[in-house]
């Protein structure tokens, strides 16, 4: 055995032959942790706002105007990256958002969220019908694009009573249910029997200028839409909606909650 050995027998350990002990850290002082935490939070909120800004946003449907499509309490999401990739808070802070990379614009069919362009604090959410040199014409209830009328086919029946029972929609009085087709997307559609075309029974014509859309609800004679106040400047849509995350309508004065789990995860066409 080593004599050198600090363990060999008959040798006492000295305070220079003992093991250094690690230095005693400072505890952290409040302004500190404060600072980290303050980073921290701030860095996860830039995700989040990024993340809204130029990946998916959360929107919730307040009005009936796209039944039997949306439900009034519907919470979807809608993919800000469907037609292109943007500066990330572009679109909240300045005019028009400001591309990186601009897509084919929306397509006939496609489910779209915009400002607004009558009061630009406000969100609509619509169908395209008509595109960027499209004419659309409407007579009465009836709906063409180019010269050809968008076919729709009414249901009827069984399927009629469930699709009706799912929307609540005992408020019409006598609702005709309709799968109509734009393009490649077929959706249903619903009008009003009872009532009167919302804009008149005159044939009406639009020619849809470079750069815009026209849009309608699928509760087509209950819809504020592009019949009414014109035309969607591509600067104002903000992404495409495709699916429902929730659906829960509370009503405060009733006091009364509707949830409907069967419409979680939803795709929408």
């Amino acid at each position: 055995m080593n004599p050198s050995d600090p363990q060999a027998p008959g040798k006492t350990p000295t305070p220079q032959m003992a093991e250094a002990s690690a230095p005693e850290q400072p505890n952290p002082s409040w302004k500190s942790v404060l600072i980290e935490n303050v980073v921290s939070i701030s860095i996860a909120l830039l995700l989040v706002f990024g993340i809204r800004s130029t990946l998916v946003e959360a929107f919730k449907i307040p009005s009936g105007s796209m039944i039997p499509t949306l439900l009034i309490g519907d919470h979807i999401f809608v993919n800000k990256m469907a037609y292109g990739i943007k500066v990330p808070f572009s679109d909240w802070i300045g005019d028009k958002p400001i591309y990186i990379v601009k897509r084919e614009g929306p397509k006939r069919g496609d489910i779209v969220v915009f400002v607004y362009p009558k009061d630009e604090s406000l969100y609509y959410i619509k169908r395209v019908v008509g595109l960027p040199g499209d004419e659309v014409r409407t007579n009465g209830k009836e709906v063409s694009v180019n010269g050809k009328p968008v076919p729709k086919e009414e249901i009827t029946g069984a399927e009629r009573t469930e699709v009706l029972a799912r929307l609540d929609a005992d408020i019409y009085r006598d609702p005709i249910l309709y799968n109509e087709s734009l393009d490649q997307a077929r959706h249903l559609m619903m009008l009003d029997q009872m009532m009167d075309p919302p804009f008149g029974e005159e044939e009406a014509v639009w020619k849809v200028p470079d750069g815009q859309y026209f849009v309608m609800g699928d509760n087509r004679d209950h819809s504020n839409d592009s019949r009414a106040w014109g035309f969607v400047p591509f600067d104002n849509i903000r992404g495409r909606a495709f699916v429902v995350w929730l659906s829960l309508q509370i009503n405060w004065e009733d006091k009364a909650v509707t949830f409907r789990p069967e419409r979680i995860w939803n795709s929408l066409n």
